[in-house]
């Protein structure tokens, strides 16, 4: 692509799909098929236009895929009329997403999923079993393409798959996309009533803003093949309560309405306690919020662990404004997949815990920045979206109290860089998700280079049983430096793999037992991906940021991936080592090097054990530290942890 417009044109379909999300184009100068008398006297726009409508940029690119199921030259360059952008900025930014494709392919995109947990499960034979009735992956049959995927975030029913399709059937469950430009802030092109949910038939999409999708998990092949060729026929898919054993419990806090109260409900909501903490925010004022946040002792819950209260703080107190939200619910560490089931099974918790969020920081609006690959997701929190505006929960005068707040939910398209805060900004600015340097931070220069806080969907629900039940109460649960309860995705070789909620303070022994734990077990990861082994001895490390520290590993995100004898060790970390490969942006050297170099001698060594490894295992560990030194981000910082876990800790290669 060029930094000039080319004359290629954009098909019917493409146009529309365009439109739908950003209007009519204005002039000929933006797109529109004539230009008249008026577009030749005089343009309008120019540098600041083109700056405000940048963010629209990934949108459009998902109104297009979702529509015909792949983005043209022609589409690129329709889209870059309308936002005034550079087609080979654009082209960039396009091709930074997996879920994007620049080429033409099928309408169905079959993902299946070959991560750590699917890997476990027995994903290798559904991908053999696959090739032989559809050809290699890649290969276009019976109008669908298949391709292998990293984690799905649906680990509790490994193997996993998700069929995508381009079209406009609105008989099927879709994504809508977002409101047309210079629209009211937030608004959806159609409030999503799931079918059979008691809400309403679903509203009719507009042309081009669909995205239908099918989940198949646990997948086999004959299951996937006939999801493709009957389609409308898929089963429905089982709730969200399936995904939590401890359901019913009355000890959970954060899972407590999970699998017990109709999560499209937002009356049901309300008649278990929901909107009791934004009322009493409200009477204690932003000061008085934060305060109690961090009297609680709260730390954010994706793996750094830094107290929330600080972070609200620093944000309040930035004199520049406007201030902003941002909900970073786009997990995609192998293994993780606490925050969908929040997000599936009890939405609305999180609406309103971002509204005070929001009120503590003097926000006004607020993004959820979504995983790509979350369609039910992004269902369930776009009418509960619609459901709070329309009961005065969320808009210009929330509960009366004359605050303004609205969210707005951002998709993302399959990077798992864009988990990294300053990624997320990237990607919802219209720029390729690339992290940046630090400092300036966020609370001082974030999103649109304002003050913004960023935390993830289980650090923000926890603010509810904060200010439902005081600081002190949530303080008295854990321990003195991790309070509260933790959420833990535990996935593999377990009898009932799923997401377990337990107090600070519990030893990882205790989970396995709840979770049904293997016969020879062999090892378990903590913290997935970017997180380390430790061996079946050790199951008495106490489940808290410190006790996990102290003993050499890290809580992570809270996966707790349990590994058999039957698990071939060096193929789990050759696959973690392409998964890094892979996701790595490429923006640093240490990191864009580094991971292909760790690939490389794992490649080397996989068949080859004592001293002939010795040399590459030496290599490891030096590119290893320079990766965690010098590389941008944590990507790269982490990207040599579980490996050397796995030599130091498991004998490995030995």
């Amino acid at each position: 692509m060029d930094l000039r417009y080319t004359d290629a044109a954009p098909s019917h379909a493409e146009r529309e799909a365009v439109d739908a999300l950003l209007g009519a184009p204005p002039s000929g100068w933006e797109g529109a098929t004539e230009r008249t008398e008026e577009d030749l006297r005089w343009a309008k726009g120019g540098t600041a236009a083109a700056k405000d409508r940048r963010d629209q940029l990934l949108p459009a690119l998902h109104a297009v895929n979702d529509r015909v199921g792949w983005i043209s030259e022609g589409a690129l360059d329709y889209i870059c009329r309308r936002l005034t952008v550079a087609p080979a900025e654009a082209y960039g930014v396009a091709t930074f997403y997996a879920m994007f494709s620049v080429r033409p392919r099928p309408a169905k995109v079959l993902h299946v999923c070959t991560d750590l947990a699917c890997a476990a499960r027995g994903s290798a034979a559904v991908c053999a079993d696959l090739t032989e009735r559809l050809g290699a992956p890649g290969t276009p049959a019976e109008g669908t393409v298949w391709q292998e995927s990293p984690c799905l975030g649906l680990c509790e029913r490994a193997p996993a798959a998700l069929l995508l399709r381009a079209g406009t059937d609105p008989d099927l469950r879709s994504f809508r996309q977002f409101q047309p430009l210079g629209g009211p802030p937030g608004r959806s092109l159609g409030e999503i009533e799931e079918r059979g949910s008691g809400g309403g038939a679903p509203e009719e999409p507009a042309a081009g803003a669909v995205r239908c999708s099918t989940v198949v998990a646990p997948a086999t092949a004959h299951a996937l093949v006939t999801a493709i060729r009957a389609p409308l026929d898929a089963p429905e898919e089982p709730p969200a309560g399936a995904a939590v054993p401890q359901s019913g419990d009355p000890t959970l806090v954060l899972l407590k309405r999970i699998g017990t109260v109709d999560p499209t409900s937002l009356d049901d909501y309300r008649s278990t306690g929901g909107y009791t903490a934004l009322r009493r925010a409200f009477a204690l004022g932003p000061t008085g919020v934060i305060r109690e946040v961090l009297d609680a002792g709260l730390v954010g819950r994706g793996g750094a662990a830094f107290p929330t209260g600080r972070k609200w703080q620093a944000t309040a107190q930035q004199a520049d404004g406007p201030h902003y939200l941002v909900c970073n619910a786009d997990e995609s560490e192998p293994g993780t997949f606490k925050d969908r089931v929040l997000m599936e099974g009890d939405p609305y918790a999180l609406v309103e815990a971002m509204t005070i969020a929001g009120y503590a920081i003097g926000a006004h609006q607020g993004y959820i920045y979504l995983r790509g690959e979350y369609p039910r997701a992004y269902e369930r929190l776009d009418h509960a979206l619609a459901g709070a505006r329309t009961r005065g929960l969320l808009g210009p005068d929330v509960l009366g109290q004359g605050y303004a707040f609205d969210i707005e939910i951002r998709r993302g398209a399959g990077a798992y860089i864009c988990g990294e805060e300053t990624a997320i900004f990237n990607s919802i600015e219209g720029q390729r998700g690339e992290p940046r340097s630090k400092p300036p931070f966020p609370v001082e220069k974030g999103l649109f280079g304002k003050p913004t806080a960023v935390n993830n969907v289980e650090t923000l629900v926890n603010v509810l049983p904060i200010l439902e039940h005081g600081a002190a109460a949530y303080a008295a649960t854990g321990t003195e430096t991790s309070t509260g309860t933790k959420l833990f995705c535990v996935s593999g070789q377990v009898a009932r793999p799923g997401i377990y909620e337990l107090p600070f303070g519990a030893n990882l022994r205790e989970l396995l037992d709840l979770a049904g734990p293997p016969e020879g077990l062999r090892a378990v990861l903590l913290g997935g991906a970017a997180g380390g082994f430790v061996r079946p001895d050790e199951l008495d490390i106490p489940l808290t940021f410190e006790g996990t520290r102290a003993a050499g590993t890290t809580l992570g995100s809270g996966v707790v991936l349990v590994l058999d004898d039957s698990v071939e060790l060096p193929r789990v970390l050759l696959r973690i080592a392409e998964f890094f490969r892979d996701e790595s942006c490429g923006q640093c050297v240490p990191c864009r090097v580094g991971t292909v170099r760790q690939e490389e001698a794992l490649h080397r060594i996989v068949d080859r054990t004592g001293a002939g490894a010795a040399e590459d295992i030496a290599l490891m560990r030096e590119v290893g530290q320079a990766m965690r030194d010098a590389s941008i981000c944590g990507l790269g910082q982490t990207a040599w942890n579980a490996v050397e876990s796995a030599i130091d800790r498991l004998g490995v290669y030995k």
